[in-house]
């Protein structure tokens, strides 16, 4: 069936230009004339509106070459030649600028004018094959609906197409256009030295794809990304799991029968989320600095000696390095978001257990199943076939989950590796904190642009392959 819908799929996206083609070689006069006039179609067969609305869009794309896509073009290819300069005439004790070439402007109005290209492109074929199916319409005798009853059938038959056009409109400005930019800046040495308006930056090719994944002795991004790109997949497994198995685990003893006073219990977990996770992180930041209230009492009771005993603090130090330390960094990292992501997970799991089917639990439990073997074989595949989804998501989203780490150890961890800190990394670094920060601290957007197209390439891959074996086969038979 699945192979079934994909040859459907592949033989309706090749019969688009098939389609637009026969309507061009078979159309009447009309549909050859809309060719030009993309209204002249809609005119012919009494369709006043639609063709003037076509006719006005096609104005309006070509007053919108003329004026806004052609001139930024022109200077796709450099990004601007002309450099900011700007002169004091003490005369008049005032600054003259000269017309200068804004790169990033060039790049952007480029790229939006590119779009519209392609949208108008589209809207075009799309046109030719909609007065040919008119033509068609009117040869067989059917009715050719009016204005009235096209407007009519966008509330009622294609009520999606009204629903879903704002919602597109959203996703193109705020993701497909930045997407495309970020893409491109990919591509240029837009960096600290090449900052607009003061100065251009250009076109260096893939250089800044050779640079992430090579080291040398005053390039170190290769090793700095293997470092960061390594402890963000394992961050992403440690913190989805932890906080997915924790939920369930705690799920489960709230709701048991043996525990006292449930309802106390999961309102405190809930207050827990309650709070701005911004606020909890900064207080824990605190407790747990290196002068903090948690290193104070474990300094009293002896934590910090009988830690030092043992190797894990070294024995210069009179606090334990909770989060200034690589190692134990990571781990208090972890632990914190247990304690930030657990409750939320408490609640999901809360409510897919009381949905478990309660005749295969009795059934297992007639015939001889432990608490255990009940919880392995029944509750948690109910749960992974419910969260499956869930937990895609919750790992993409720990891929980028900048709050945690950022708060945590901004302004606290300072990195002791030195071809990390000439790439501008540490070592508690993902690559969403380690792109924030080039682009907010060192302003190299080149490289940022680089790692931002890896993190979408990793996300994506992830997403995609995960969700198609997810889907494969009729799972929800076996919960029935």
């Amino acid at each position: 069936m699945a192979k079934t819908m994909k040859e459907q799929k592949s033989k309706k996206q090749g019969n688009y230009f098939k389609d637009f083609l026969q309507a061009v070689w078979k159309g009447d006069i009309w549909v050859k004339a809309s060719l030009l006039i993309m209204g002249a179609g809609y005119f012919a067969r009494k369709q006043i509106i639609n063709g003037l609305l076509m006719l006005a869009l096609q104005v309006a794309f070509i007053f919108m070459m003329a004026v806004y896509a052609v001139p930024n073009l022109s200077q796709f290819g450099t990004l601007g030649t002309v450099q900011f300069e700007q002169v004091f005439d003490p005369l008049t004790m005032t600054s003259t600028v000269n017309d200068y070439d804004n790169s990033f402007l060039i790049l952007l109005n480029s790229i939006i004018s590119l779009f519209f290209i392609f949208v108008f492109l589209v809207v075009y074929i799309h046109n030719i094959k909609n007065v040919y199916k008119l033509q068609v319409m009117k040869r067989e005798g059917k009715h050719i609906p009016t204005f009235k009853e096209d407007v009519r059938s966008l509330f009622n038959e294609r009520f999606h197409i009204t629903l879903l056009s704002l919602p597109v409109v959203g996703v193109v400005l705020m993701n497909i256009i930045p997407i495309l930019v970020l893409i491109a800046i990919a591509f240029t040495n837009y960096d600290q030295n090449h900052m607009p308006p003061n100065a251009l930056f250009t076109w260096v090719g893939f250089s800044n794809f050779k640079s992430l994944f090579t080291n040398s002795v005053t390039v170190t991004f290769g090793y700095a990304f293997g470092k960061v790109l390594s402890w963000t997949l394992v961050w992403a497994v440690l913190a989805t799991f932890t906080t997915f198995i924790g939920g369930i685990l705690l799920a489960k003893l709230i709701n048991s029968k043996l525990t006292v006073f449930p309802k106390m219990w999961r309102t405190l977990f809930i207050i827990a989320i309650a709070v701005p996770q911004f606020v909890t992180l900064l207080l824990v930041r605190n407790f747990f600095g290196d002068s903090g209230i948690v290193n104070t009492i474990c300094a009293n009771i002896g934590i910090t000696d009988l830690l030092k005993n043992i190797g894990l603090v070294h024995p210069n130090l009179t606090y334990i390095p909770f989060l200034t330390s690589p190692g134990w960094a990571k781990v208090m990292i972890v632990l914190i978001n247990i304690w930030v992501g657990v409750p939320y997970q408490m609640l999901i799991s809360t409510g897919i257990l009381m949905n478990i089917p309660q005749d295969q639990i009795e059934s297992a439990r007639i015939d001889g199943a432990t608490p255990f073997q009940i919880f392995r074989h029944i509750t948690m595949p109910y749960v992974l076939f419910i969260q499956g989804p869930s937990l895609i998501t919750d790992f993409v989203k720990n891929i980028n989950n900048f709050n945690v780490i950022y708060l945590l150890t901004q302004d606290v961890y300072v990195t002791t590796d030195q071809l990390l800190a000439n790439s501008n990394a540490k070592e508690v670094d993902l690559l969403v904190t380690w792109l924030f920060r080039l682009t907010n601290e060192y302003y190299n957007y080149k490289i940022a642009s680089v790692i931002g197209i890896l993190v979408f390439i990793i996300c994506a891959a992830f997403t995609l392959i995960t969700f198609s074996r997810m889907m494969k086969g009729d799972r929800e038979e076996v919960f029935q």
